[in-house]
């Protein structure tokens, strides 16, 4: 009589141990494929980066500067008659 219930309990825990198996295996691969996903997510995101960089060194470059100065806001570069150079301290010999 004790066979058939050891039979039966072990039988239990197999198939405990198959269903936590299957679990895992399910929860494991789960986590991979988001992974996955936010890897992709983050190079997305360095790529948008680095052209946010490259763009923002071509509206920066000096050139740029002096055509939106000289042509949007109607600056200039003073002559030199209007040009005033102020020295700190003592000037040097």
């Amino acid at each position: 009589m004790q066979r058939p219930v050891v039979v039966v309990l072990l039988l239990l825990v197999v198939v405990g141990c198959a269903l936590g198996v299957i679990t895992s295996q399910h929860q494991s691969r789960k986590l991979f494929a988001e992974l996955e996903n936010e890897q992709l997510a983050a190079q997305k995101l360095a790529t948008e980066f680095t052209q946010l960089q490259l763009e923002q060194g071509t509206w920066a470059t000096h050139t740029r500067v002096e055509q939106v100065a000289s042509r949007r806001l109607g600056m200039r570069q003073p002559d030199a008659a209007s040009t005033i150079v102020i020295t700190v301290g003592e000037p040097k010999p």
